[in-house]
Formats: C-alpha cells, structure tokens, sequence
C-alpha cells in the first residue's frame, strides 16, 4: 500500500512539473501574440496620420459627438480609438452626407440611375468612408484579440503556479 501511495506521488509531482511547463510555453506564446497585436495595432495605426480634430473645434461639436471629446485633438493610434473614430465620427458624417442612407442602398439607387453625377459621387463617398470604416474596426478587432491574449497570459501563468505548487506539496508529502 505505501509503495502505490509513493508511486501516486511520483506521478503527481510529475503531472504537475510537466503541467507547470506546458503552462509557461503557453503564456509565452499568448504574451507574444498580445505583444504582436498591440505593436502591429498601433504601429499601422500612427501610419495613417488619422487625429481626432480639437476640442473646440466645429467638426468636434460635443452636442453631436459627445462621446468623443475623451479624444480631442489626439492621434488614433489604438483599437479603442479606431472603433470610436470609425463608429462615431465616419459613420456620422456618412450618415449626414447621404441623409440616412447606407453605401448599399445608396449605390442600388446610383445603379437604377446611372446618369445621375449627384448619386455616382456620393456612392463613392460612401464607398471610401465603408473602406476606411472596415480598416479601423478590423485593427480593433485585432487590439481585442490582443487583449485577450494578455489576459490568457494571466490565467496560464497563474495554472502554471497552481500546477508547480500541485507538484512541491506533493513532493513535500512524499518526504514525510
């Protein structure tokens, strides 16, 4: 009976090295990839040159865009950002400029007029602003993958203890 209690310990200590190891490797590679993201987010973000305009500024009027006064006069460099540029800013001047109406129903009607100039530029207004849109909420996307990421980071190191505590408790019965 003791020797198959011994051989139960042996195993755990094991389990819980080998547990504790691959726990590591998966935090690194989950760090990496937070590291990544945040890097390649932000780096093809500050590219573009895209700012938020100042506070006080006409085009930034806190009664029509209150939730981006957080941002005045700064540069869109993270995923957050792009989101609110994307979905508060473009979208409302799309809006705005076509009266309610979405790239699609606006380029079924330029397609069912095709003479009309008026309807042709605004199709493509729109088309450019959908363009623009998609880039800055796929770049938010990524930030959120990254995010999680970071916070997978966390969870493996923390097993990664929890399993290495597992192993020298198990380790420390064994000598007693």
């Amino acid at each position: 009976m003791a020797k198959t209690a011994a051989t139960q310990n042996k195993i755990i200590t094991l389990a819980g090295v080998v547990l504790a190891l691959v726990f590591v490797v998966g935090a690194q590679l989950t760090a990496w990839g937070n590291r990544f993201a945040d890097s390649t987010v932000h780096d093809q973000l500050v590219q573009e040159k895209i700012y938020f305009p100042k506070a006080g500024d006409k085009a930034l009027d806190p009664k029509e865009f209150p939730g981006l006064q957080q941002y005045a006069g700064t540069q869109v460099d993270s995923g957050p950002k792009a989101k609110a540029y994307a979905n508060e800013f473009i979208w409302a001047h799309m809006m705005e400029a076509s009266g309610g109406k979405t790239y699609a129903e606006v380029s079924t009607a330029a397609s069912a007029n095709p003479k009309n100039a008026k309807l042709a530029a605004l199709k493509t207004t729109l088309f450019q602003g959908d363009m623009l849109r998609s880039s800055l909420l796929t770049a938010y996307a990524f930030s959120v993958f990254g995010a999680i990421a970071g916070y997978a980071t966390l969870v493996l190191y923390a097993l990664a203890i929890l399993a290495l505590l597992t192993a020298l408790v198990t380790l420390m019965m064994r000598h007693r």
